[in-house]
């Protein structure tokens, strides 16, 4: 266990020479945090475990956004209460980074709002979803070719949501994943992946989430897309690990693009 993240059993006993051994030289990934109790996660703690070098952004502490993706293996963007859609001096500035890490081949992977600055990024758009999701949600994993490269066998799966607005794919992505009131909840384009739902969880996430979040759970409760912060919290200890299999099987696949 590396920062209080169990990893699954199927991960410890695999091995995974290519990501426990990076070059001397490999240039870190670059991980963009847009609130402070929406970090990397469980992502963080599978890194460390590869022997990847990464480095934190903190949008919210104020760091800058680098004004070019070659200093880095790979950029992450994680997710935030805020709209792509906001004026916001930062919005527009990870906006161009994305764009110059897929022009240089540099993988790129967003989760929930990451995934909407991939999609707005590269000419999608971001609108509000018909309704809001929060809570655990079995999202299906599409019928194709380059689903069961990233998914392997798995037809569906519990992710974890909080999201209120949805991106269009952009020109050139592949569809992977939706759910009974979203329609797009990931796409791939080449190495990049973009995701609505949240992979990167972790039970003290989940249950600051539930806490910051009280207010808008409290207002929501009458969609039938969110649940309650007790029957949220209930699930922890059944539906994580399964969600941290699929996480490891995603970050897995990711990595392999990563130049080392």
């Amino acid at each position: 266990m590396k920062g209080g993240v169990a990893f699954p059993q199927s991960f410890l006993l695999t091995p995974h020479s290519s990501l426990l051994t990076p070059h001397s030289s490999m240039l870190p990934i670059a991980i963009f945090r847009h609130l402070a109790i929406e970090g990397p996660g469980f992502l963080a703690g599978f890194l460390d475990e590869s022997n990847i070098p990464w480095q934190l952004i903190a949008i919210d502490a104020g760091h800058a956004v680098p004004q070019s993706a070659q200093g880095f293996s790979g950029l992450v963007f994680m997710g935030g209460p805020m709209s792509v859609n906001d004026d916001l001096p930062w919005i527009a500035q990870e906006l161009a980074l994305i764009r110059d890490a897929v022009a240089h081949d540099i993988p790129v992977l967003g989760h929930c709002l990451g995934g909407q600055l991939i999609s707005k990024a590269l000419g999608g758009s971001v609108a509000k979803n018909p309704i809001k999701e929060i809570g655990w949600c079995s999202v299906a994993v599409a019928d194709n070719a380059i689903a069961r490269n990233w998914f392997g066998a798995a037809l569906h799966f519990d992710a974890f949501h909080w999201h209120g607005e949805t991106f269009t794919l952009p020109q050139g992505a592949v569809h992977l994943l939706s759910s009974e009131h979203c329609a797009n909840q990931a796409y791939a384009i080449g190495p990049h992946l973009a995701l609505q739902c949240h992979i990167e969880m972790t039970g003290t996430m989940i249950e600051d989430w539930c806490a910051a979040g009280e207010d808008e759970l409290s207002a929501s409760a009458a969609s039938p897309a969110v649940q309650t912060a007790q029957l949220i919290k209930q699930s922890i200890a059944q539906k994580l690990p399964l969600l941290h299999e699929v996480a490891v099987r995603l970050y897995t696949r990711w990595l392999a693009g990563v130049p080392r």
